[in-house]
């Protein structure tokens, strides 16, 4: 009798161990993930390869991301609506290159020209309403996506040019490759934008396609090659002073994960954000150097080209707001939180330097 309980408790036992270790109670999920940059862009494309190296491991096999590079499993384009539809389950993007499918609404989570920088970018986010309206846009267009915030750069230069851009009218005419809602700002300066993806930038350089570009940061612009044909290259980046990508993720998929796989995910996408932005701020300052031995020059914009920016992008909002409501709800209330932010922003943090700079 005595053997027989034993065994009987022994089984119990085993049985409810078994319920409660994760890798028995949990469906193992695989998230295939397609990315819209290489993840050989270090500190832009890199992060999604993080994220799934440690998620993986954290996740102790319950949840596996696989990255697949651009166009391998669907062409960057075909991303927001594959993921929507399940043909894959996951995808790796920012909003502000969706703006055919989300229109420019979406691309205030992208980057916003003179707006916030990454500490208040993220506050927002996470502790304002950001992450809720963000989510909106893709619902209030019927995708049936889950996103999550998953990555975040610091400013990026804002234009490599052939020649130095010392006033508004020598911008009139010229043929850029430009990102987001800085697009905008840019057409209203005369200038004639396309948003080509990174591959195709520096042959359409050479060819003479387009007579400028902008892409990112200079670690990720030096992959590209821009300092081998343009030696101006300007600060600070209005266009985007902080730049945000999501992990977008199929609804039913989402649905269909266990608390503890959601969690897992979600909290890699938080250490994503905070690697991505260590990462980038980390990175640059060497190849500005190595840009300087090139012949190339960093420039800082004039304040006259700083107001005729900041002018054309008033101007913007004003447009976008009185054609799309979403956008101006959107973008009000971000504006408000930044109104209350200021008085912490003012008081809290010295003063920039808007002087020392060094080389020119």
């Amino acid at each position: 009798m005595n053997k027989t309980l034993i065994t009987l408790s022994s089984a119990a036992i085993l049985s409810l161990s078994m319920v409660s270790t994760p890798s028995f109670a949990e469906k193992k999920v695989l998230l295939k993930v397609p990315v819209w940059f290489g993840t050989h862009l270090t500190g832009l494309g890199s992060t999604p390869a993080w994220l799934a190296e440690h998620v993986n491991e954290a996740s102790d096999g319950s949840v596996k991301i696989k990255i697949y590079e651009p166009g391998k499993l669907v062409p960057p384009k075909e991303m927001l609506e594959s993921v929507s539809k399940g043909q894959v389950n996951a995808g790796w993007t920012t909003p502000g290159y969706n703006t055919g499918l989300l229109g420019n609404k979406g691309s205030i989570f992208s980057a916003v020209p003179f707006g916030p920088d990454a500490p208040e970018f993220l506050a927002w986010i996470y502790y304002g309403d950001g992450r809720a309206l963000w989510q909106s846009v893709y619902d209030d267009a019927g995708y049936n996506i889950h996103s999550i915030p998953c990555s975040i750069i610091a400013p990026e230069t804002s234009g490599w040019f052939s020649k130095a851009i010392d006033k508004p009218e020598d911008l009139k005419g010229l043929r850029m490759r430009f990102f987001g809602l800085g697009a905008l700002v840019m057409e209203k300066m005369g200038v004639s934008t396309s948003l080509l993806p990174s591959a195709d930038i520096f042959p359409a350089l050479e060819k003479g396609a387009i007579d400028a570009t902008e892409f990112s940061m200079p670690a990720i612009d030096k992959l590209l090659g821009f300092s081998k044909i343009l030696k101006f290259n300007y600060f600070p980046g209005w266009h985007q002073p902080a730049t945000m990508f999501d992990l977008i993720i199929n609804k039913d998929t989402w649905k269909g994960m266990s608390k503890s796989q959601q969690a897992v995910v979600e909290m890699g996408c938080k250490a994503a954000m905070l690697d991505g932005l260590a990462l980038g701020e980390a990175i640059q300052f060497p190849v500005m150097k190595e840009n300087l031995e090139k012949g190339v020059e960093n420039r800082y914009w004039s304040d006259e080209m700083l107001n005729e920016f900041r002018g054309k992008w008033d101007e913007v909002v004003a447009e976008e707001s009185q054609k799309d409501p979403g956008f101006k709800k959107i973008y009000d209330n971000l504006s408000a939180f930044r109104n209350d932010y200021r008085l912490w922003n003012e008081w809290a943090f010295l003063p920039r330097p808007g002087t020392q700079r060094i080389a020119k």
